[in-house]
């Protein structure tokens, strides 16, 4: 058997998701459709982490068993062939039989993307989140410091977490604003976080507190404060998830 490790870009506005789930039409539904009609196996994947309905992702990674002997070279285009336009497999590679999509990755990027403006972008609607007041950006990237390091993320995390341990190291955490040629007097804002791994809607909830803290409703340092009381309730709403993408997943050479 071969251990075949894919990445993947996708739009995710018109799935339910990335993992499979009983009302279906989710990414993990099509790309293991198209690899049972390319290979007649049915063959189920493991990717490094499930993206919400309506969340993109530029770089997801996933893994696979087969004992298909398809060309390397041949697999992104022949399984393309078989997904719909809004998801792409960009990447196709052999790896060891110990290999796993999400044990084995190392960390993890997301980013979310603001329009800041008073009109919204139509053509980028579904992939951004429109903010129309304006936003204190350097009120957000002070915030946005006191989540580096090792810390319990509690508090920016959805009750419906399973995972046991709620502790997480983040490596970065950034802000990059931009001007929007398109969009007269807007600007984008791209929330870029990279950790070794993340809860259930952890970016989005940090990112519905920094919005708040953009808006001048909290202070900066009102960030380490809703950190150490590991209470989901002291921070903001949970942003909106068509302005979030899994950017980049790294894995040991």
């Amino acid at each position: 058997m071969r251990n075949i490790c894919m990445t993947v870009s996708y739009d995710g506005t018109a799935y339910n998701g990335f993992q499979t789930q009983p009302g279906g039409n989710t990414i993990q539904d099509h790309i293991e459709a198209a690899l049972h009609m390319l290979t007649g196996e049915r063959i189920p994947i493991t990717a490094s982490g499930r993206t919400d309905a309506g969340v993109h992702a530029r770089g997801q990674v996933l893994n696979f068993h087969t004992a298909s002997q398809i060309p390397l070279e041949r697999w992104c285009m022949a399984i393309n062939s078989r997904l719909p336009d809004d998801i792409q497999v960009t990447d196709a590679r052999e790896v060891s039989e110990e290999f796993h999509a999400r044990r084995s990755a190392l960390q993890k990027t997301y980013r979310y993307t603001i329009l800041n403006g008073k009109y919204k972008d139509v053509f980028r609607r579904n992939m951004e989140y429109h903010h129309y007041s304006p936003l204190d950006v350097s009120a957000m990237r002070e915030a946005l410091r006191h989540l580096l390091g090792e810390h319990d993320f509690t508090s920016f995390c959805s009750a419906r977490t399973e995972k046991l341990s709620k502790v997480r190291t983040i490596y970065a955490a950034a802000i990059r604003e931009e001007p929007c040629e398109a969009m007269a007097n807007s600007t984008r804002l791209y929330i870029e976080i990279t950790g070794n791994g993340f809860l259930y809607n952890m970016v989005r909830i940090i990112v519905g507190t920094l919005i708040e803290i953009g808006e001048g409703k909290r202070k900066p340092g009102d960030m380490e404060a809703i950190l150490k009381s590991q209470n989901r309730k002291m921070a903001g709403p949970t942003a909106m998830a068509h302005g979030l993408m899994l950017w980049e997943v790294l894995y040991p050479e």
